[in-house]
């Protein structure tokens, strides 16, 4: 158990993570209101093999999520504990599908952002002519929009178009990505929106330098920052909690 004595060890340094990615989103700007999510599926040293996830009460802004009042929820998106915050019904059914059916989505990202709305709403998508969509050669997958994700018989459809593909661009919606981990998650996330911000930024300057195909292969194959061996975006998740501590380190209670 953690020093409150009310959570196991594991579940509770699973809710400080999501609880400091939540506040770094914030800090990015990475917000809408009171709604979107991250979630993350709990170890099972710390559920006795039983599928649970931790998601954001529903209600409350990025900026109030703590650790303690994450909700623990079940596959179907039903609170598993006394927790007096509700879940939002269409928070959990894209995430459920994915950590359901991806073995390897821990975590999944969702966000709404001004530049990732805005390539999702282009017919061509991303594009490939600037730094950071070079380093997502091949890995990201597109999902037609199909109103409010609130309708189970969606999944389907939406894990058959995503694959293996680890960023999604959920078309007129927004952004997605899934990883083994939160930090790997939060890694692919920035980089999707950090290209989705330069070519909303480039088009207003005219006719791009398309980047050649075997180019950005080989620019998504020397990028380092998704490589295990290079800590997996763990290094920068953590430099971007340490700027999160100095602004407010409430996340942690």
């Amino acid at each position: 158990m953690n020093s409150q004595g009310r959570f196991h060890a594991d579940e509770w340094q699973a809710r400080v993570q999501l609880a400091a990615c939540y506040r770094v989103f914030d800090m990015l700007g990475w917000t809408e209101m009171i709604y979107n999510h991250i979630t993350v599926r709990l170890p099972a040293s710390a559920t006795d093999g039983r599928k649970q996830y931790l998601i954001n009460p529903f209600g409350l802004h990025y900026s109030e999520v703590t650790a303690s009042n994450l909700l623990k929820i079940d596959t179907a998106g039903k609170k598993l504990d006394d927790n007096p915050h509700p879940v939002n019904p269409a928070g959990f059914t894209v995430h459920s599908a994915i950590h359901e059916a991806i073995a390897d989505a821990h975590c999944v990202m969702h966000t709404h952002t001004t530049a990732g709305l805005a390539v999702a709403c282009t017919k061509t998508g991303l594009a490939q002519n600037n730094f950071y969509s070079a380093q997502l050669h091949g890995l990201v997958a597109y999902h037609d929009f199909e109103g409010i994700t609130i309708h189970a018989e969606e999944a389907p459809r939406l894990l058959k178009n995503i694959g293996e593909k680890p960023v999604v661009i959920l078309r007129n919606h927004g952004l997605l990505s899934w990883a083994p981990t939160l930090p790997l998650a939060f890694a692919r996330l920035w980089t999707l929106q950090r290209a989705c911000e330069v070519q909303v930024m480039q088009a207003a300057l005219g006719p791009a330098i398309d980047i050649p195909e075997p180019v950005a292969r080989k620019t998504t194959e020397d990028s380092f920052q998704f490589d295990a061996r290079f800590g997996g975006g763990r290094d920068v998740f953590d430099a971007m909690t340490r700027l999160v501590d100095r602004r407010d380190p409430s996340y942690k209670q």
